[in-house]
């Protein structure tokens, strides 16, 4: 009878580490795919509602308010948006391309790396998504 209980009190000091780390690897996964999806929706609204014509004082760039915009939107997360180089130098300077953001999202997974006996355990040290948006200065709120 001794033998049969030592034997479940074994498998349950085995299975429950593996169940918690699984549990984290889910949750982590659930939280990046939510911050995904919320940022996807985001960041496209905000780059045709302030990349082409930026509010304020005139000389603030459009990539900044895009920016400041972003982690308004974001908050509790890690993002940017920076605008692209054109494509035309200077001697097409008058004609106006279509202006393409980059904006990016950074992801802290929880618990953070931790030593154990001189070993790292821990997720990686953060999880990144990218969304370009392009827009055309002639057209306003448009997406391309």
């Amino acid at each position: 009878m001794r033998e049969r209980r030592a034997q479940v009190t074994l498998e349950m000091a085995i299975v429950t580490p593996l169940l918690i780390v699984l549990a984290l690897i889910v949750y982590n996964l659930m939280a990046f795919s939510a911050a995904v999806a919320r940022f996807d929706r985001v960041a496209p609204d905000i780059v045709v509602a302030h990349g082409i014509a930026p509010e304020g004082d005139g000389f603030t760039e459009a990539s900044e308010i895009v920016a400041q915009k972003l982690q308004d939107a974001m908050a509790g997360y890690d993002v940017a948006g920076e605008q692209e180089a054109s494509g035309f130098g200077t001697v097409f300077s008058l004609i106006t391309s279509p202006k393409t953001y980059r904006c990016t999202m950074r992801y802290a997974p929880w618990p953070q790396p931790f030593s154990i006996a001189g070993v790292q355990f821990g997720p990686p040290a953060y999880l990144e998504h990218e969304r370009s948006v392009s827009v055309d200065p002639w057209k306003p709120g448009v997406v391309m």
